[in-house]
């Protein structure tokens, strides 16, 4: 799905009729309720030693990675209109668009944590930059907490909520859209141009003037990257941790454990500390 995503994203991205794109689901309830657990179970099955699998799961991570990224580059703005069920890679691509709405029965979520993930798409550069909340982006990635639409306008993710379900926000989307599409393209193109340059740009001055204050979560991803470096730097990092991270048993057990309803069981982590 995501190499035919850049692909479209691409062919937009160079074409000079196009002003404006909506994005949202084909789906009547749901825009999508994340990753297909199963395909992602397959993806660990191969029997590789530890250095080659990191290098397949690395490379898996950079091009999923790079599909969403797509949607920032593209030069046209992005009006991504959500509706229902919109968890995981639903906050994922959002926080790639430029602008979001949501319709009133929206259901967000970052809920990578539940499966034993930690969110390597995007969502952990991306959400706490949008929010300008950093303990309320902890909170949610690390609890995987829903939210309802009133919220995520509460807090800045979207910039309106409107009736009707899907077709209420995707009306709304190709309105916003339309206006867009009326102004000079040069202006319009320009104006995402800088805009996203200056959250690469506050990104990078975050820490410049103090010292640097770690967070691990449980899945092993510091936190404090998403504020102090770029999004770039920060999927990069990520892709090459999560390489190592995915090789866990806790991935597929906790994957399993929500596809049959039941609660996984993860082993201890050991202690690397030599005992004296």
């Amino acid at each position: 799905m995501w190499k035919e995503l850049r692909a479209i994203v691409h062919a937009i991205s160079s074409d000079p009729n196009v002003r404006a794109v909506v994005l949202s689901s084909a789906l009547e309830k749901t825009f999508t309720a994340g990753l297909d657990l199963n395909a992602q179970i397959e993806l660990k099955q191969p029997a590789l030693d530890p250095a080659r699998k990191a290098l397949q799961l690395r490379d898996h991570v950079l091009d999923f990675q790079d599909a969403i990224s797509s949607l920032e580059q593209c030069r046209q703005p992005i009006v991504c209109a959500l509706f229902g069920t919109s968890v995981g890679l639903a906050v994922d691509i959002a926080s790639a668009c430029d602008v979001r709405l949501a319709a009133d029965d929206t259901t967000f979520g970052i809920l990578e944590v539940n499966v034993g993930l930690a969110a390597d798409i995007g969502t952990l550069q991306r959400f706490p930059k949008i929010v300008g909340n950093e303990s309320l982006a902890r909170e949610l990635a690390l609890t995987g907490r829903k939210f309802d639409a009133k919220e995520a306008l509460d807090i800045g993710f979207v910039s309106k909520v409107v009736p009707g379900g899907r077709k209420g926000v995707i009306d709304a989307a190709v309105e916003t859209t339309k206006t867009i599409a009326s102004k000079s393209p040069v202006a319009v193109i320009s104006t995402k141009h800088l805009m996203n340059r200056r959250i690469a740009c506050l990104a990078e001055d975050d820490g410049a003037d103090g010292p640097s204050f770690t967070l691990v979560t449980s899945c092993g991803v510091r936190l404090t990257d998403a504020r102090d470096h770029s999004v770039e730097e920060g999927l990069r990092y990520t892709a090459i941790w999560n390489a190592s991270m995915l090789q866990s048993t806790d991935t597929v057990a906790a994957m399993k454990g929500v596809m049959e309803k039941r609660a996984p069981k993860f082993a201890p982590i050991s202690s690397s500390r030599a005992k004296l």
